[in-house]
């Protein structure tokens, strides 16, 4: 959401005393201040309750009243994976006469118990559950969470558990949402799908409340039932500095440093892969392509990486560069077809294939390393920079964006997933979790 809220002023609550909040979410950026802001409900900055990731990557989940935390939860874990969705439910009823169920806190269907901080409400006590809700944001105004949201619940008077929102797949085993659930939300209750694209902060629950929304919410593709790839801000080759990722970790901006690097969070052993790159600025400087994943001083340094070069449409690797297509220009779009059958690779400019090149007859393709035999067993897609002056480019693993902005003519794969600029190749798939399980 990064610079975008929604907000409502909230009437009488049905209760002070009992709500549940549970949502899913797969952050981007982590650890900087207050990028880890979900759900506020703000009288004032003394009366409040709010759930947010801190600037230490953990769940703060606390309910002030008049300037103290009468209930508070701070996990001992940290929460710092940005591959994967998240289920999160907090639920309370300070009717209970254990205190230690007055508050509770679930990842992922599990309930959390080691806690940094623990404050348990007295028995009755009242929060502050009217003024204004906030989402993606503090309640002040500021400090905007950055990452996605799905399926966000907010239920006034009632306390659930996660068995409501979520279940375990019966194949997987992997906690996923309920897409309907039997919920009571109350007074100022609401469900946010995210879902409509022409109405996105819509509430699906019977209240119909309207919001209000600051910035503008951009749709993706990818879900808490589908997990599409993006670049992994965790995972950054010899150079630790140098980078701003935005836009979910599907845009990066390289900064001074030389020769930085960075791959995609999902990578695979089997199976054919396609991927967009649309580069926004200093053209001559990125390398685009694919790699083992391991570390090195930059992108194609090691026998294990391939990429395509800038600057001359060379595909280097273990630091020697091949002849094979063009040079790239500002806004051009780099395709990039990995064939892990057979061994090969392949590149598109602006939907032509470079080299005249055919990824579903295999010809033209750049022979590549068979996984079984890397390092790691496993390629991602990759992106690089091969000098100190600031490129960035924009990444779509199938999620329909470029920036903030949707793609123009939305393909789909050949299992019918993903929205991408130029057509698939045929027998070739989005780097998402359902195409995994089913073509990796």
């Amino acid at each position: 959401m990064a610079s975008t809220k929604l907000s409502r002023t909230a009437g009488t609550p049905t209760s002070n005393k009992t709500f549940t909040i549970s949502y899913w979410v797969k952050r981007s950026n982590i650890g900087s201040a207050g990028n880890g802001h979900i759900f506020d409900t703000f009288v004032d900055s003394s009366n409040r309750s709010q759930i947010h990731f801190d600037d230490d990557n953990v769940i703060d989940f606390r309910l002030a009243v008049s300037g103290t935390n009468i209930g508070r939860l701070k996990t001992n874990r940290v929460f710092r994976d940005t591959s994967a969705w998240m289920h999160i439910l907090a639920s309370v009823d300070t009717t209970l006469g254990t205190a230690d169920d007055r508050v509770k806190l679930y990842i992922n269907g599990v309930q959390e118990t080691s806690f940094s901080t623990r404050v348990n409400p007295s028995i009755n006590a009242d929060f502050p559950m009217g003024g204004t809700h906030t989402l993606g944001a503090y309640g002040g105004g500021s400090n905007y969470f950055d990452g996605t949201l799905s399926h966000f619940h907010f239920t006034d008077g009632y306390a659930y558990t996660p068995s409501t929102f979520g279940e375990s797949d019966s194949t997987s085993g992997i906690w996923k949402p309920k897409t309907a659930p039997s919920v009571t939300y109350g007074t100022n209750g609401f469900f946010l799908k995210f879902e409509n694209s022409a109405n996105m902060d819509l509430d699906s629950s019977p209240n119909n409340h309207t919001f209000t929304t600051g910035g503008t919410i951009t749709q993706t593709q990818d879900t808490p039932s589908n997990n599409f790839a993006t670049l992994n801000p965790l995972h950054k080759g010899d150079t630790l500095t140098g980078f701003t990722f935005a836009n979910g970790n599907n845009t990066i901006t390289f900064g001074s440093t030389t020769y930085p690097y960075t791959f995609s969070t999902q990578a695979v052993s089997s199976g054919k892969w396609y991927a967009e790159f649309k580069v926004t600025a200093n053209p001559n400087d990125v390398s685009i392509g694919i790699s083992n994943g391991e570390k090195s001083p930059y992108l194609s340094h090691s026998q294990y990486d391939y990429a395509y070069v800038g600057s001359n449409g060379n595909v280097q690797s273990n630091q020697s560069g091949s002849s094979y297509g063009s040079a790239l220009s500002t806004n051009d779009i780099l395709g990039v077809a990995m064939d892990l059958d057979n061994n090969r690779l392949f590149f598109s400019k602006n939907g032509t294939w470079q080299n005249s090149a055919d990824p579903t007859s295999s010809t033209g393709a750049y022979t590549i390393t068979a996984p079984s035999s890397t390092t790691n067993g496993v390629y991602h897609f990759a992106v690089g920079d091969f000098n100190s002056a600031a490129s960035s480019v924009q990444c779509n693993f199938g999620n329909g964006k470029f920036g903030t902005s949707s793609v123009a003519s939305s393909n789909s794969d050949s299992a019918g997933l993903g929205l991408f600029e130029y057509s698939v190749p045929s027998g070739y798939y989005s780097l998402c979790t359902k195409n995994i399980k089913n073509y990796g």
